[in-house]
């Protein structure tokens, strides 16, 4: 054979040979990143308990209204024992460390008044006075009843006005770090139930962040609590918290 000719043959066999191999070093790090396991996994645990409030804060008032200032204020200091009368008997006492009184207000009184040709306007009538006082207690009984016994007295046409007692949970901080243990543990178990439906195992912890914080009411629904804020019922007494963890776990 002449050696011309044949030097062309060799050196598209050797091309041949180079791309083959260079071929198959793509296809193996081509599967090899297809057949890599998962590296981590990101879970969440959750952890719940029954919790009570230990205090409340409620807060009453008187409100009454007048024709000047004079008037108003006048009126607003009249109605005054009333107020404190109905915290004496319930078992408070105004401007002592379980009933602290706000200060007077007194304030013009605008209503909107229609206009012939449409719209309306703003008019002062009068002036409006109030005086507000804030309860704290941890007899929660005790507010209870006081909050049943000022609707008699509302409706004997007193000027008063009220909200709902609020109730509290005072060291939350404490109830929060009780549970942050438990939900981490619950979301190890996660992790580990969805590892062993991959032949895997969980390995150490890389990284962990709390999530909401809740307070609801012991006989609350599911929809009340939300993964992005955290929720505080302030209306029960019986409550429950739950705190909610993201860990993400090494899987080996």
């Amino acid at each position: 054979m002449d050696n011309r000719n044949s030097w062309p043959l060799l050196g598209l066999g050797l091309l041949l040979a180079l791309g083959l191999v260079g071929g198959a070093t793509v296809l193996a790090k081509h599967f090899k990143t297809l057949g890599a396991p998962k590296q981590s996994i990101s879970v969440k645990g959750l952890a719940e308990k029954p919790v009570k409030a230990d205090s409340a804060e409620w807060s009453i008032g008187i409100a009454v209204h007048g024709a000047d200032f004079a008037a108003t204020l006048n009126a607003l200091r009249q109605a005054r024992p009333v107020i404190d009368g109905f915290l004496t008997e319930q078992g408070f006492a105004a401007d002592s460390a379980s009933a602290s009184a706000g200060p007077e207000s007194v304030s013009p009184h605008y209503e909107y008044e229609p206009l012939p040709q449409g719209g309306s306007r703003q008019v002062q009538r009068g002036f409006d006075g109030k005086q507000l006082f804030v309860v704290r207690s941890t007899a929660l009984d005790t507010i209870a009843r006081a909050h049943s016994a000022i609707i008699e007295l509302k409706a004997q046409g007193k000027p008063i006005v009220y909200d709902d007692p609020r109730y509290l949970i005072n060291d939350l901080e404490s109830v929060k770090m009780s549970l942050i243990g438990a939900a981490t543990r619950n979301a190890r178990l996660r992790a580990e139930e969805f590892a062993k439906v991959g032949d895997a195992r969980v390995g150490t912890m890389r990284s962990a962040s709390q999530g909401a914080f809740y307070i609801l009411p012991a006989n609350g629904s599911e929809e009340e609590a939300s993964d992005y804020g955290g929720v505080y019922d302030k209306t029960t007494v019986d409550k429950k918290a739950r705190v909610v963890v993201t860990i993400e776990y090494a899987i080996e």
